[in-house]
């Protein structure tokens, strides 16, 4: 670990403000909030630009001293020799991440100001919004596992009560107890692995893990259980399969809030987390294989499943699915740079997709379903254009962010992929396409419905938000190249092993953009020019049809077990706990103790004859058995 020196300790070390700026602008709204009701928004929306700031000082000090790996920590308590420390890194790693965080996370609380204006507890949601974005900086920032765990638990549970904002809804108080529920399954995966971490190598600190377990400390098996234990806890907060189902229902929550969790900060988090250990993933070859599976799957049935839903929320909600476990993929298949690349644009073009899908709400009085929506250019200019811009990046349109990322994804598959893996990648990205095709052209274009001629634009402080993060849905992907000394393109700033400049390989960018094109042409031919049929395709793939749009019935696969093994299991469980334990055990203990009290009390009367008649007779007695026994002691 580099020494701290003065220029570095003014410099990088000051990251520490960005969870704390967002974690006092919390204190202070839960605490003063009732007195501070109009000032709820701006005390936020001050925190969280704070933040930004702090990255914005934090990225020029690190590019001016260079690239690396900077430490601090503070002991937290000590036990012998042995102490726990809070503590922050600093490397290209948590600066991409607190970049994406704290832009994406102020953009959507500026949009909240207009789309949450009519809201009464709003005091409380930006209260909540602020504790989220401290959690999420604190668990991308963290040094040691322990203390990004509990950053970890503490977004889960932001994230609750996000979701289930309106928790008048019982569909939003369930979507929030199912993401709790669901996340919480992988938390435990998550935990034990890190505990079985700490108990081979005796820290928390994920250096000095990665410096063990580099140098032999710990077992292939043990580190083999260890990672596949810590990717259940990704695949939770990531949403892969079969952990995915909690996302799409978390669209109850108010739509910034789908923005903010399921776009660039909650369900990344998996994702980051597997890329902070990269290093322990890669010393195990088998669960690097495992991640690639499960992404693959959670990629294919993602996309299939967005290209069959009417809710425009919940489209989206697929897509962040489905690319998801396109950056998984990446990552298992070694892919390193080009996950991450991947997870900074599909930040940035979600978060204007979603917010846009908001302004369509806001617009049109409440519509979701897309078939009920059409030629909203005509009423809504602005949020018309930053979608498109967002569908076509994640279509993977050049020179729009995406393509660059995407092609990236492509070329790692390529190269380190077998066949099934490559045409199973070519589908989804041609699926991806599709169904941003489908939206774009359902919802924005064509003829204006009769039903929606009294849609409006959004006001200002929600077109401000979608102009901006348009403008980084464009630019994002020339991140790719360098422009001077200091950066000299995305892969020689952030990379695993060796640096790699981004070059063009004709054959995959032929592929990657042939893909795109060909799914929105297909979208254009079946959905606006009406050259092909969606009912008769449908038709024709029927069956294919009605498992995508109940959800491969995995949903119901798993009420299925709650209903009939869980609760079973647990019934069982309490009646042993009530019969056994409690009755018997607890219970009948105190009971017995109390009859032989109870029975017992006849000896203590208080009167002088009793006791005497009781000497006697224990006199008399003692006589018998020993004038009884008296020959045998003799013999």
């Amino acid at each position: 670990m580099p020494v701290l020196d003065s220029a570095i300790t003014s410099g990088v070390q000051m990251a520490w403000l960005a969870p704390a700026l967002c974690v006092t602008s919390f204190m202070v709204l839960a605490i003063f909030g009732r007195l501070l009701p109009r000032w709820a928004s701006v005390l936020s929306l001050l925190a969280i630009s704070g933040a930004f700031v702090v990255f914005c000082y934090v990225l020029f000090e690190f590019l001016s001293i260079g690239s690396g790996k900077y430490e601090y920590w503070v002991d937290w308590f000590r036990v012998g020799k042995e102490s726990l420390s809070w503590g922050m890194i600093i490397d290209e790693l948590s600066v991409l991440m607190l970049g994406l965080v704290t832009f994406v996370a102020m953009m959507v609380q500026v949009y909240s100001i207009g789309y949450m204006k009519e809201e009464d507890r709003l005091t409380w949601y930006f209260a909540v919004q602020s504790l989220f974005a401290a959690s999420m900086l604190t668990l991308v920032l963290a040094n040691n596992l322990l203390f990004m765990y509990i950053a970890w638990e503490l977004v889960g549970a932001c994230s609750y009560l996000l979701i289930g904002f309106w928790y008048e809804r019982r569909s939003a108080a369930e979507a929030a107890k199912k993401a709790f529920v669901t996340t919480r399954i992988g938390d435990v995966g998550l935990l034990i692995g890190i505990l079985l971490i700490f108990k081979v190598t005796g820290t928390f600190e994920i250096s000095e893990i990665i410096h063990i377990a580099a140098n032999g400390g710990v077992s292939s098996g043990t580190l083999t259980i260890a990672t596949l234990l810590i990717f259940m806890g990704a695949m939770g907060k990531s949403a892969q399969f079969p952990f995915h189902i909690w996302l799409p229902d978390a669209m109850e929550g108010p739509t910034p809030v789908s923005a903010l969790i399921h776009a660039a900060t909650m369900v990344v988090s998996g994702v980051y987390l597997v890329a902070r250990l990269f290093p322990l993933f890669m010393l195990t070859p088998d669960t690097l294989l495992v991640v690639a599976i499960i992404g693959l799957i959670t990629a294919i049935l993602a996309a299939s499943m967005a290209l069959v839903m009417t809710d425009l929320k919940k489209v989206l909600a697929y897509s962040t699915v489905s690319h998801l476990g396109l950056m998984m993929v990446s990552l298992g298949l070694g892919g390193f740079t080009a996950g991450m690349f991947h997870l900074l644009t599909h930040g940035f073009a979600k978060a204007l997709l979603f917010l846009g899908a908001g302004s369509v709400d806001h617009g049109t009085g409440g519509k979701r379903d897309i078939r009920e929506l059409g030629g909203l250019w005509r009423r809504m200019p602005i949020t018309t254009i930053t979608f498109s811009i967002g569908a076509l990046a994640l279509g993977g349109i050049p020179p729009l962010s995406g393509f660059f990322s995407k092609d990236e994804i492509m070329l790692v598959v390529l190269n380190n992929g077998n066949p099934v893996f490559i045409v199973l990648t070519i589908l989804a990205v041609l699926m991806s396409a599709l169904y941003m095709a489908r939206i774009l052209l359902l919802v924005f274009l064509g003829p204006l419905k009769t039903e929606n001629r009294d849609a409006h634009e959004s006001p200002l402080v929600m077109t401000v938000p979608l102009l901006a993060l348009s403008f980084l849905a464009v630019t994002a992907g020339f991140l790719a190249f360098g422009w001077s000394q200091y950066y000299e393109g995305f892969g020689s700033f952030l990379f695993y092993g060796h640096p790699e400049k981004y070059h063009f390989d004709p054959v995959v960018i032929s592929i990657s953009t042939s893909l795109s094109l060909v799914g929105f042409g297909l979208g254009w031919a079946i959905y606006a020019k009406r050259w092909l049929s969606a009912e008769a395709i449908t038709s024709k793939l029927s069956p294919l049809h009605r498992w995508a749009s109940n959800k491969y019935y995995i949903d119901d696969l798993c009420q299925w077990c709650i209903d009939h093994i869980a609760l079973t299991f647990s019934t069982v469980v309490a009646v042993f706990d009530r019969i056994v334990i409690n009755d018997t055990i607890v219970n009948g203990t105190g009971q017995s103790t109390f009859s032989a009290g109870f029975k017992l009390r006849y000896i203590e009367t208080g009167k002088i004859y009793n006791y005497a008649f009781g000497m006697v007779a224990g006199m008399i007695i003692v006589a018998i058995t020993w004038w009884l026994g008296f020959p045998y002691l003799d013999a």
